[in-house]
């Protein structure tokens, strides 16, 4: 049920004419990169539909541009599928991988990887291309964002290797979910994916960056809504519903109602602030070329807040009936069928 469940948007997400072009090609790319190293784990990532995911998050970007950023975009999903609280002794070697790629974007371009790993070499050759034209704030914007994602993801780890994983107070469970969902860099791509940079002024106003907030928040519990029977069925108890239902002691039923609620209010609390953007650019005295940055900085949030919505109503990623070698691992706290960390 909690994938089938609405939400009222008032965005349109156009969807990238450049998407066949670049799904093939990117496909193709998981495949040689061996992200992916079984037919059965090719198939489960073929049903997740991430090249549709990003077509939608990143409508404007050229036909190249856009292969680019699918590979991109595959990186956090199957970096994510690595973890597996039934074997706390992989914390280490997730440690050890997250900070290789918290580095890359560090180092000088070029640089080849140190942890030597399918994910780490993908990542080197993808950053390659992502800051390819981007200035050094953007990179560094884009970089610090990024690092916050995987450290999250390493304390992820950790709780869920110390058994701790729901002791997560409803309030500590919203600031690690902001970290954990992504949300941040993959708004900085969308201005690479247009070849546009937000002013700095604006980006460091208290209203853009309440914005992007209160997107990650938005995009974090619709994501925990859809993929909640997924994450159930796998023992994950990193989701909304989970902690709504442990701290308030009700009923699946109504967690998955409250859910809804406080998604609402932070959507409702986004759009207010939406409309006082043109304020804000009056009050740093915007010129018109910058005013227009602005405004396509807006779309970006708008872009992945309706795209990745869209998404998660059809993705096989999320479904709640599963078959085959990949849901029988699931089931049996096995992890994932491909094992990316190692050479």
């Amino acid at each position: 049920m909690p994938q089938d469940v609405r939400f009222d948007l008032p965005f349109d997400t156009p969807v990238s004419e450049h998407l066949e072009f670049a799904r093939a090609r990117h496909l193709r790319w998981v495949w040689d990169m061996r992200l992916v190293r079984s037919r059965e784990g090719f198939e489960e990532y073929k049903s997740w539909d991430l090249p549709l995911a990003a077509a939608r998050t990143y409508p404007h970007a050229s036909a190249e541009d856009m292969v680019v950023l699918m590979n991109w975009f595959s990186l956090a999903f199957l970096f994510d599928d690595q973890f597996d609280a039934g074997r706390p002794d992989r914390a280490d070697r997730i440690a050890e991988v997250a900070r290789e790629l918290i580095a890359t974007p560090l180092r000088p371009a070029g640089s080849p990887p140190r942890v030597v790993c399918p994910i780490s070499l993908a990542w080197a050759e993808v950053w390659n291309h992502l800051s390819n034209g981007m200035s050094l704030t953007w990179q560094t914007r884009f970089a610090a964002s990024w690092g916050r994602f995987l450290v999250a993801h390493c304390e992820e780890v950790d709780l869920a290797a110390r058994g701790l994983e729901g002791t997560l107070a409803l309030d500590e469970y919203t600031a690690f979910r902001r970290r954990t969902v992504g949300i941040h860099h993959s708004i900085d791509a969308g201005e690479r994916s247009r070849g546009f940079e937000v002013p700095a002024q604006a980006m460091a106003h208290p209203v853009m960056e309440r914005m992007r907030d209160l997107a990650a928040d938005t995009i974090g519990f619709m994501n925990d809504i859809h993929s909640f029977e997924r994450e159930k069925r796998r023992g994950d108890g990193h989701n909304l519903i989970a902690v709504l239902r442990r701290e308030r002691g009700c009923s699946w039923q109504e967690a998955v109602d409250e859910a809804y609620r406080l998604t609402i209010g932070c959507l409702d609390e986004y759009l207010e602030l939406q409309e006082s953007v043109p304020r804000m650019c009056d009050e740093l005295r915007l010129d018109d070329a910058e005013r227009d940055r602005v405004r396509m900085g807006v779309e970006v949030i708008q872009h992945w807040i309706n795209g990745n919505y869209e998404w998660a109503l059809t993705t096989g990623r999320y479904a709640a009936a599963k078959e085959g070698p990949v849901a029988t691992a699931e089931l049996a706290g096995r992890g994932p069928v491909d094992d990316l960390l190692s050479v």
